[in-house]
């Protein structure tokens, strides 16, 4: 077989776009959080409460999470060559790994600075820091859900991996709100509501770290795909004229992409050069059905006689 050239498929030039929106996308979230950080440390400083300190660290730290999953997308758009046959698409989830690892070392951060600031005596935060919060949970959950769709659509579990870091911002931010709100109107002896709920927050961080390292790890080690997409792969192939039924099939996620090895059992009286046509039909099905599949692996299997 001839060296692999640069030349993109159709069904690259597809991906590739629908990683370049991706990235778009990151990098309006890298924008916003941004302009968070720098409103979360004016309100933590002025508003007296640590609590939006450290989520304005928090805010930094997805900054470079997200360059991360940026970079991630760039390279996983990246066709086939002679180094990479398969493409580039394993760079998607480690970059939603490195995510995991980010939102790990976040959480640790903000709990041990919590507990800090819970043994340490302060004053109580100002209540004019509660609407500045409920802004800011309105705004994260509202990009967090827009980014969800564009992963579930887009099939990324880097951009699924970012949504999940926003919608953990959300969470702690309304953490915050509400440990501010009890500091606030509790009076003394509640002016470390916001640290407990800083704390508590950093359950919801972590557990959140988990799922997407979770995620992430089974795309690197090629878990299953649902059976519910396998099934799609294997009716569209029997979909197929000359194929009587089919032996295996095996569908693996890599980035943006899927790839397939399946085995058809045809005719076996038919012509080898039959057989092959039979094996190009199959692959074509595939690859351009809208299942985002883009290298398929055909064995022709000679149906068995019946004793």
């Amino acid at each position: 077989m001839g060296a692999l050239t640069n030349q993109p498929s159709p069904q690259h030039l597809r991906i590739r776009a629908r990683a370049d929106a991706g990235a778009r996308l990151v990098l309006r979230g890298i924008a916003l959080n941004l302009v968070l950080a720098v409103v979360k440390f004016a309100g933590g400083i002025f508003g007296h409460t640590y609590v939006l300190i450290a989520d304005g660290v928090e805010s930094l730290l997805d900054v470079f999470s997200s360059a991360l999953v940026w970079a991630g997308f760039r390279v996983a758009a990246k066709p086939p060559d002679e180094n990479h046959p398969y493409g580039h698409g394993k760079a998607e989830p480690l970059a939603a790994l490195a995510v995991a690892l980010f939102i790990f070392a976040a959480a640790g951060w903000i709990a041990v600075h919590a507990v800090h600031e819970i043994v340490t005596p302060h004053r109580a935060p100002h209540w004019a820091t509660l609407p500045l919060l409920a802004a800011i949970v309105a705004v994260k959950y509202g990009f967090s859900r827009r980014m969800q769709r564009a992963g579930d659509d887009a099939g990324s579990t880097a951009l699924g991996a970012e949504a999940w870091h926003h919608y953990a911002d959300a969470l702690t931010s309304a953490a915050a709100f509400v440990g501010i709100a009890i500091a606030v109107f509790g009076g003394n002896g509640f002016e470390v509501a916001d640290d407990w709920a800083a704390l508590l927050a950093c359950v919801v961080v972590v557990a959140n770290g988990v799922h997407i390292f979770n995620r992430a790890l089974g795309d690197v080690m090629d878990t299953a795909v649902p059976v519910a997409f396998e099934n799609e792969v294997r009716a569209i192939a029997l979909g197929v004229e000359g194929v009587l039924s089919l032996d295996k099939c095996r569908v693996r996620k890599s980035g943006l992409v899927h790839l397939v090895d399946i085995h058809v059992v045809v005719n076996p009286e038919i012509t080898v050069y039959h057989g092959h046509e039979i094996a190009h039909a199959v692959k074509d099905a595939l690859e351009h059905s809208p299942l985002n599949i883009t290298d398929v692996s055909v064995h022709i299997e000679p149906a068995r006689p019946l004793v």
